[in-house]
């Protein structure tokens, strides 16, 4: 089966771990089938490298965006500048979200939830979609997506219940899914329950591989696929199908 034009829709390619061969971990991407790598970042650091990457890789689709645990709003004003500045070169803000798995106080909750919000309307004003990350605050990401108007919208890795992500698909958002799905029970359940019609796929690389302790990468893109297919119990064409035109729903053309 021929898997043409999948999206990695969430990875870390600015990742130091990928300095030693970046080119054949690409290389091997493009033998899956995996024609574009939607790069993502934390800092203002990677934002600046992933530009520089996707200069000498076409393949790579540079995203920026402030972690949701760095709660400093002179960071987020320098990151919002700096997206402002470079929005023909940006596919996507990201990684920005919530994180209850790590910020546990009431007032750094508000603060993450202030800094949040200012993403959320940034992608407004600048019609970019947003590259979600919403650890442990699945249902409160959602709740803050709706009631900013948000519009174009992935949940990346969401680990909710099926409940918490209903009102996202109802209101059009899209839900990225790791390799990890294959040693998750909740992923799986998750996919059992969505709509194949908003399903794109991740790998989140380095991280939420199929084998938990060995480096992700993009070329593992296939399991994703593959394990909706099976749960969804279609073929991996029909998912190949729904998850290239989804992707295009939200991102457009590359």
């Amino acid at each position: 089966m021929t898997r043409s034009n999948l999206t990695d829709a969430h990875a870390h390619l600015c990742d130091a771990v990928f300095d030693t061969d970046r080119d054949r971990v690409l290389a091997r991407a493009q033998a899956a089938g995996v024609g574009a790598v939607v790069t993502v970042g934390e800092t203002l650091a990677d934002a600046r490298r992933n530009l520089d990457l996707a200069a000498a890789f076409p393949m790579l689709k540079a995203a920026a965006g402030l972690y949701p645990t760095i709660l400093d709003p002179d960071q987020a004003d320098e990151m919002m500048a700096f997206i402002r500045h470079n929005r023909r070169h940006l596919v996507a803000i990201g990684e920005v979200g919530l994180d209850y798995w790590v910020v546990k106080a009431d007032s750094e909750k508000a603060l993450q939830r202030e800094i949040f919000t200012r993403f959320v309307a940034l992608s407004r004003e600048l019609d970019l979609p947003l590259n979600v990350h919403s650890r442990s605050a699945g249902r409160h990401a959602v709740a803050l997506l709706l009631d900013n108007d948000a519009t174009r919208v992935q949940m990346h890795a969401f680990d909710g219940k099926a409940g918490a992500a209903l009102p996202a698909v109802e209101a059009g958002y899209f839900f990225s899914i790791p390799p990890s799905i294959v040693r998750s029970r909740q992923k799986q359940k998750l996919v059992k329950q969505l709509p194949l019609s908003c399903l794109l796929v991740e790998t989140d690389s380095p991280v939420l591989g199929p084998e938990g302790q060995t480096r992700n990468e993009p070329a593992n893109l296939t399991v994703s696929i593959g394990a909706i297919a099976q749960i969804k119990a279609v073929s991996e064409a029909a998912v190949v199908e729904a998850v290239v035109e989804n992707t295009r729903r939200l991102y457009g053309k590359f």
